[in-house]
């Protein structure tokens, strides 16, 4: 089991892989891949869809590459830029991308789409740009020096591209762990133009803990792992800036052309919730990337009892809390679904709890004088009528 953090690298730890060598044993390998997918009642995905599966959603992965030619992606996937200045070697390439893609947008194979891997948003469209190598791959250390800045011109790519969510499950931007001006600009610059940006926290939090880019910069949703128990994992970062925790160990997902990969890694944490900003756009093409941040945040379970810490965030991340949570921040301020509908927490925020206080007070001061007037006048009418 490997660890993949040093440079811009892919976050994961990879376990298994299983595939089958004929039709029936891909069968197979497909229908073992979907029973082994805790994550869809963990995120109660199949209630969530009733409501969205993310149709009209583009996702950039911006990754190692995504093979579009896996029976759980075929017809899902645009494929982007390579910006690594390296070579397209199929056993050294697409295999994490893929993995990723499968968890955000995978729509299964089979009859009735019964077997493989199902993503969060099984009707998104993936958009593939290669930003980094895989893990193992001998051109690493040269890509370090050629392929500097491919994130940040993997992001800008992306949102003039058409994706309305971005996810990176990646870390060590350009080769280092202080993040980059450039990086920095690309994000803001897609934030600015609507889109979501979806980060993995990292895989050291049980020994280095280093603050992870592009998960730390500001506006970008950091994601930690939760296990089966929805108890975080060791290897999970734990810094200030998380978001939320998904789940990250034991995840099975799409590999290459035909087979499945099982790992751990916030990297499948932050594809997950990269999945969940799908349907939530889906739903709500207007809400703006804050507000679904903000839906994904107070969308969640097993929240910490003062509300945030820097293991789980705001807590376990929800796909069909989140849309709820969607709904009501969409939901038009004149006409809210319950008491204060259109707020977090116990009630309106307290300036505006403050100005509503005067506007009645106002009333009643205004009412109080009239009614007086209107007694003083009829006083002085029965003096006169005497």
């Amino acid at each position: 089991m490997t660890r993949m953090l040093a440079g811009l690298l892919p976050v994961c730890l990879t376990a298994l892989l299983f595939t089958g060598a004929g039709p029936d044993d891909a069968d197979d390998a497909g229908s073992a891949a979907r029973a082994r997918q805790w994550q869809i009642s963990a995120l109660r995905l199949p209630e969530a869809w009733k409501h969205s599966k993310g149709a009209g959603v583009t996702v950039a992965v911006l990754d190692t590459g995504v093979d579009s030619r896996h029976p759980d992606l075929t017809g899902s996937v645009t494929e982007g830029p390579d910006l690594t200045g390296a070579a397209r070697d199929r056993p050294l390439w697409g295999h994490h991308g893929t993995a990723m893609a499968s968890l955000i947008a995978g729509h299964g194979h089979g009859a009735g789409e019964r077997d493989g891997i199902v993503g969060v948003a099984p009707a998104a469209r993936i958009l593939s740009v290669r930003v980094t190598l895989e893990n193992g791959d001998p051109l690493r250390e040269k890509q370090r020096a050629t392929g500097r800045d491919a994130l940040a011109r993997g992001i800008r790519y992306a949102v003039d591209h058409g994706a309305g969510v971005i996810s990176m499950s990646l870390g060590g931007g350009s080769g280092a762990w202080e993040g980059s001006a450039a990086e920095e600009e690309a994000v803001q610059y897609a934030i600015a133009r609507g889109a979501v940006l979806v980060a993995s926290s990292g895989n050291d939090g049980d020994t280095t803990n280093r603050k992870n880019f592009p998960a730390a910069y500001p506006g970008v949703i950091a994601v930690g792992a939760v296990d089966k128990r929805l108890k975080v994992a060791a290897y999970s970062n734990r810094q200030d800036y998380l978001s939320v925790v998904a789940p990250g160990t034991e995840i099975v997902s799409a590999d290459g052309a035909d087979a499945y990969v099982v790992g751990d890694g916030t990297s499948s944490a932050a594809a997950m919730v990269a999945g969940i900003a799908a349907l939530i756009r889906s739903a709500h093409p207007d809400l703006s990337p804050y507000h679904v941040r903000m839906a994904i945040e107070h969308g969640t379970r097993r929240r910490p009892a003062k509300g945030y810490d820097s293991a789980y965030g705001h807590g376990v991340a929800n796909a069909l809390l989140a849309l709820r949570q969607a709904d009501r921040l969409a939901a038009p301020a004149s006409a809210p679904s319950g008491p204060n509908a259109a707020y977090f927490g116990d009630g309106p925020p307290a300036h505006e709890s403050a100005s509503r206080l005067a506007v009645v007070v106002a009333m009643i001061l205004l009412t109080a004088g009239m009614s007086a007037r209107v007694i003083v006048l009829h006083r002085r009418r029965g003096r006169d009528s005497t």
